[in-house]
């Protein structure tokens, strides 16, 4: 990704570059995707858990199960976006998050990402307390 983003709590803003478009300069659709991962993993640093080292601090592994987004604008090179993460579901032992991608205040972009929980030999595992509570100081995804 060539765009460099700030981060602020649970939002990310960041500028397309031509690296983030198509030839013809709308953005290529899978772009949203690092975006979301990304304002997600920052959001869990900035509450001091870092992804890649649950299974250290842990003892979880917190694995993507599903995701999908949905295209509500077009949006091209040097449109400058801000993505928020907010909380769509917390189960037993998956949580699905909610993202929204803004242009100023038009909504462009909507997504969500499930994440399941397994223990270090990738059993099924409840949500974690510390990241369960973290999850429920997300602001709820509005309802579609």
């Amino acid at each position: 990704m060539e765009s460099e983003g700030s981060v602020s709590g649970t939002t990310q803003s960041f500028r397309l570059s031509y690296g983030d478009c198509d030839t013809v300069g709308i953005a290529y659709f899978a772009i949203y995707y690092p975006w979301m991962e990304r304002t997600y993993s920052s959001w869990l640093y900035d509450n001091g858990i870092r992804a890649g080292q649950l299974s250290d601090e842990l003892g979880v592994y917190v694995v993507g199960v599903h995701s999908e987004a949905a295209y509500l604008r077009q949006v091209t090179v040097f449109d400058e976006l801000t993505c928020e993460v907010r909380r769509e579901r917390v189960g037993n032992s998956s949580y699905t998050l909610g993202f929204t991608f803004h242009r100023g205040d038009e909504l462009v972009t909507t997504g969500t990402m499930t994440f399941a929980c397994r223990d270090l030999e990738h059993r099924k595992i409840p949500v974690p307390e510390r990241i369960a509570k973290l999850l429920h100081t997300l602001e709820p995804m509005p309802q579609r």
